[in-house]
């Protein structure tokens, strides 16, 4: 188990030494902001902070590409002995010159954090000079975790963007999601259900979205925390500026989908008394049809058992959603989770030593031998270790290319369990090899050679 001991008050655990190996702070601010669609992205610093986090996050937009584009101001030698804000400022106004995007952020980096670049007031001036707004985001990746880097960037956007525009209209049921990023176009899979029962996305923090509705995210009515860890604080700051009423919910897996419309209603009941009776309506419909769906692949999946290594609500969420599928969870991720995940994980799973605390993978393949799990559920750089312990895996991670939010990302995710078990590869990989199949026949041993016989000439001949 986590010790609670160890989280900070905010609700991330405190830094250790060693914890940025699984991403710093600017990759968390970088992976969180850059969803904003038609804005720029400008990385202030060495190429290879920009190369290594760029698309980080396989999120998904319906319009505007430039948050696509990977900008740094790529900095020299010389840059760091005399500074490179003046780079700075001439990347700005290009970048503004040539994309004309809605906004640009500004990040920092380890090594202008180092040497003491001031990136606030080039980003004042360059606003000024250019007619947008430029944000300046200071998370060096040294700061902390990618989790800390998440907080900063929500708190970036409730300190200087939130707040700053005013919808073009309101309705009484429009609503905010936060930490919802459009991953694979799952928000896609959510948005016609919240239609169905009259609610509008005012604002989606930050999947698919636009500088003008993050910006006008305070005219919200209520507010959804899809990902309970890395944006509470921005929730949290929401009610507390705007009195916007928030809720902690998932839509992976059908019971947790169910359970977040619920969450809907219940705080929008008082703009719509209506709203409730509609809400369970579309979930008894929506739940008869996922069923007839499902049908054949419980069938198929009943008595399966997975490992679930991941962190944050999918810790839980995915445990709720595999359950629904027929699949048995021996064992899921706890290290990237609060101790709230980890009550639910608990209460999902009924044992508090189920929740895995290292992640290592030797200690993966030791829990998958313990448990006799017939598939590895995991994130992309887990791959790896299930292809060597013949594993099946599937990839449940924010680089992946599938979306499973929703009552059709459930169906989907049980179609993926079911190709990974079901595959002839893995037969055919635990199989044994040929040569040591079938015992090499005995080579008969080659028989001693004749003796060469020596002619010999009489004696006294000649």
């Amino acid at each position: 188990m986590v010790n609670p001991m160890s989280m900070a008050p905010g609700g991330c655990r405190i830094p250790r030494p060693g914890d940025t190996a699984g991403g710093c702070s600017f990759d968390g601010a970088m992976i969180t902001l850059a969803p904003i669609a038609d804005a720029a992205h400008l990385v202030h610093g060495p190429i290879s902070c920009c190369g290594n986090s760029w698309d980080g996050r396989g999120s998904r937009s319906s319009g505007p590409a430039v948050y696509r584009h990977g900008f740094t101001t790529d900095l020299r030698e010389q840059d760091l002995v005399l500074g490179g804000e003046g780079r700075l400022a001439r990347a700005i106004v290009e970048v503004a010159a040539r994309y004309h995007p809605a906004a640009i952020f500004v990040y920092a980096t380890c090594v202008t954090a180092m040497t003491g670049d001031d990136l606030e007031p080039v980003c004042a001036a360059a606003a000024r000079s250019t007619g947008i707004p430029v944000i300046c985001v200071p998370a060096a990746g040294f700061v902390g975790t990618k989790n800390a880097g998440n907080k900063m960037a929500g708190q970036v956007l409730l300190d200087h963007v939130i707040g700053t525009a005013e919808p073009e209209r309101r309705t009484r049921l429009d609503v905010a999601l936060v930490g919802e990023y459009n991953i694979a176009g799952e928000l896609w899979q959510v948005t016609p259900l919240l239609d169905r029962l009259g609610l509008r996305v005012l604002s989606c923090v930050t999947g698919d979205a636009r500088y003008a509705t993050i910006a006008a995210t305070h005219r919200a009515r209520a507010t959804m925390v899809v990902c309970s860890r890395a944006l509470l604080g921005l929730a949290k700051g929401l009610e507390e500026r705007y009195g916007i009423p928030w809720f902690e919910g998932s839509f992976y897996g059908v019971r947790a989908t169910g359970d977040s419309l619920r969450g809907f209603a219940r705080l929008l009941a008082d703009r719509d008394p209506d709203l409730p009776a509609r809400t369970e309506a579309l979930i008894a419909e929506q739940e008869a049809l996922v069923d007839l769906a499902l049908a054949p692949y419980r069938a198929r999946l009943a008595g399966r058992r997975a490992v679930l290594y991941t962190g944050g609500v999918k810790s839980w969420s995915m445990v709720s959603a595999l359950q629904d599928i027929g699949v048995t969870v021996v064992a899921s991720g706890g290290t990237k989770s609060t101790p709230a995940d980890i009550d639910r994980i608990t209460g999902l799973l009924g044992d508090p030593n189920q929740v895995i605390t290292e992640g290592q993978p030797a200690r993966l393949l030791e829990l998958i031998d313990e448990t006799g799990a017939d598939i590895l559920i995991a994130g992309g750089r887990n791959q790896y270790t299930a292809v060597k312990a013949r594993l099946p895996f599937v990839d449940v991670n924010q680089e992946r290319q599938v979306a499973f939010a929703g009552y059709e990302g459930v169906v989907e995710l049980a179609r993926h369990v079911d190709l990974a078990l079901s595959n002839p590869a893995w037969a055919a990989v635990r199989r044994p090899a040929p040569w040591d199949r079938v015992p090499c026949p005995t080579t008969p041993a080659a028989p001693e050679p004749a003796p060469i016989a020596t002619a010999t000439a009489p004696v006294g001949a000649g």
